[in-house]
């Protein structure tokens, strides 16, 4: 799950690289107008991602930032609700254990309090059907934009937007994005250095023991 964290990460450190100069200075110009490359940073690419890239290549990294971010804003999401104290009622199994008897975060799908083998399946599906059958761009739906998920059946009144408008909530989508990463792999990483005796009084969720 760490790795997943930290594959999201680099994902979204693409999006934005510093000043260079000569011949990659020259490719990268190309992406420095591209959405999510704003103030402070501007485009700041650490790693070198779109080093020779063109716009294919572009397009792909922008397209998993924007999947991840929208992952790690749900995660993030339910990491502050189920700490919180809010669950989901009644039971997660036949054997009568409640959704509230199970630990939150990662403990709740690794060690031994963890949620039945079972449940984790479920899960997993879920997800898999999501992947497969919604959360992806279908060629020839009208899609405006990489990371567009409309596919031609989901509005929400996006039409009735500007241009303008648009750009900014697509804007605000990614900055969100970005601090959802940064800030669930922060959340897992406390909750991992609990056991070594460094257990922080968080902003909004306190302690994770």
């Amino acid at each position: 799950m760490k790795s997943v964290a930290a594959l999201a990460l680099i994902g979204s450190a693409a999006a934005f690289a510093p000043a260079q100069t000569g011949k990659a200075s020259t490719q990268l110009n190309a992406f420095e107008s591209e959405l999510g490359a704003q103030p402070p940073l501007g485009f700041f690419d650490p790693l070198g991602l779109l080093d020779d890239a063109d716009q294919e290549r572009f397009d792909r990294l922008r397209y998993v930032e924007i999947k991840h971010g929208r992952i790690a804003m749900l995660a993030f999401l339910g990491q502050i609700t189920t700490r919180g104290g809010l669950h989901l009622g009644g039971n997660i199994d036949y054997s009568g254990d409640s959704f509230d008897s199970f630990p939150n975060g990662i403990a709740a799908l690794i060690g031994p309090d963890s949620i039945p083998t079972a449940g984790l399946v479920q899960i997993i599906a879920l997800i898999g059907l999501l992947e497969c059958g919604f959360m992806r761009d279908v060629p020839g739906a009208g899609n405006e934009f990489v990371g567009d998920f409309r596919n031609g059946y989901i509005d929400f009144g996006w039409d009735q937007f500007d241009e303008e408008t648009k750009l900014q909530k697509r804007a605000i989508e990614l900055n969100n994005g970005r601090a959802a990463m940064f800030g669930i792999l922060g959340l897992m990483v406390h909750e991992e250095i609990v056991p070594l005796g460094y257990d922080a009084d968080l902003p909004i969720i306190g302690h994770l023991a």
